[in-house]
């Protein structure tokens, strides 16, 4: 698959096969993530590859209550509070692994870097016919302290991007696009 299918046909995938991925196709999906620029080219990313169906159910439980007891500034909980509150409903979609990248430091280009990393391993995985989501359910609990135990990260570690990987039950169709809003100065 060249770079523009996959970056036309990378989807959002929330439904997948209990096919495990293998971990030489998850360590390509990672060495995809590294050549990603970063600031000041300092590649500050560590990943977490997670599998065991234990620790993602903790994750997926710790993530709910987290978000129903402290939401996000400025979200709105409405339509996310019933699915937070279903002991059933399942975070990471029941995908077999979630690859957290996180930032070695949280300094101020942590996000940028990490999430220029996220993009590089979502279209690499499309390119190798895998499903990925990036489940910002888990983002907030998993930069507690309590998440970065589970993680195995240092406390000045900055987990920044959950992405779940897995082999999609189907492929979700085309979301319409809006046309960009460019403004020319120049030329």
């Amino acid at each position: 698959m060249d770079l523009q299918q996959a970056i036309r046909s990378r989807r959002a995938v929330r439904a997948f096969t209990s096919e495990p991925v293998e971990r030489a196709l998850l360590t390509r999906l990672i060495e995809a993530a590294i050549q990603a620029p970063s600031a000041v080219n300092e590649q500050p990313w560590f990943f977490t590859v997670i599998e065991d169906p234990t620790v993602l159910a903790r994750i997926s439980t710790e993530s709910k209550a987290h978000m129903l007891a402290a939401p996000p500034h400025g979200v709105s909980m409405g339509h996310f509070e019933q699915r937070l509150r279903d002991p059933k409903f399942d975070i990471f979609y029941h995908a077999p692994a979630l690859i957290v990248i996180s930032s070695v430091a949280a300094d101020q280009w942590a996000v940028e870097n990490c999430t220029l990393a996220a993009e590089n391993l979502m279209l690499a995985a499309c390119a190798e016919g895998l499903g990925t989501c990036w489940i910002g359910f888990a983002q907030r609990w998993l930069a507690t302290p309590a998440g970065k135990a589970v993680l195995g990260v240092p406390a000045a570690y900055l987990p920044v991007a959950p992405i779940i990987v897995g082999h999609s039950q189907g492929v979700p169709p085309p979301v319409p696009r809006k046309p960009p809003e460019i403004r020319w100065i120049g030329g």
